[in-house]
């Protein structure tokens, strides 16, 4: 894959139409996102913030394999856990809660970006992730999880104790 050649392949477009292209699988790639979220080529860091950005908009998740599609081919990546890492969040005036990655894409949870609780690759401990299009989904960072959960309330489900918020009118569970 010619890092290059795809950035000028894919330069102009902003909303990139991945279900239109259907392209030759040409098998995997030395690229690797990270447990944290950071991106890497033949084990070294990505430095360029815009080829990351680049990457992650024709990145998405089929039958578990991660895969990278242009018009012109079709690559498989590896992900050690989740793609894309939360960050930040910030509750909006109307109670939504708005989440930001890594690579400054914002997500208001709810009913089009649910907050799940899925094992964590690796351990199998339940962990929230914010489910995003094309199959993908972000994980909580550690610090936002925290901060999240002082504002949680406190309920007991089947006398187990569950931590919950509420996105707007969207109850989600977070621990």
């Amino acid at each position: 894959m010619d890092l290059f050649a795809l950035q000028q392949q894919l330069g102009a477009l902003t909303d990139y139409p991945l279900e239109q292209w259907h392209p030759a699988f040409c098998g995997p790639v030395p690229i690797r996102i990270d447990r944290d979220g950071s991106w890497y080529f033949h084990g070294s860091p990505i430095q360029r913030p815009e080829l990351v950005r680049l990457f992650a908009a024709v990145l998405s998740c089929v039958d578990g394999r991660y895969l990278l599609t242009t018009p012109a081919e079709q690559v498989q990546i590896e992900v050690d856990d989740a793609p894309f890492l939360l960050v930040d969040a910030e509750w909006l005036e109307d109670g939504r809660l708005q989440l930001t990655s890594n690579l400054q894409q914002s997500f208001i949870a709810g009913p089009d970006f649910p907050v799940l609780l899925q094992p964590e690759a690796g351990n199998g401990q339940l962990l929230p992730y914010l489910q995003l299009k094309r199959g993908l989904r972000a994980k909580f960072s550690r610090t936002l999880y925290y901060r999240l959960a002082e504002q949680a309330q406190e309920q007991t489900v089947d006398g187990l104790c569950q931590y919950w918020l509420h996105s707007g009118t969207y109850p989600f569970r977070l621990g």
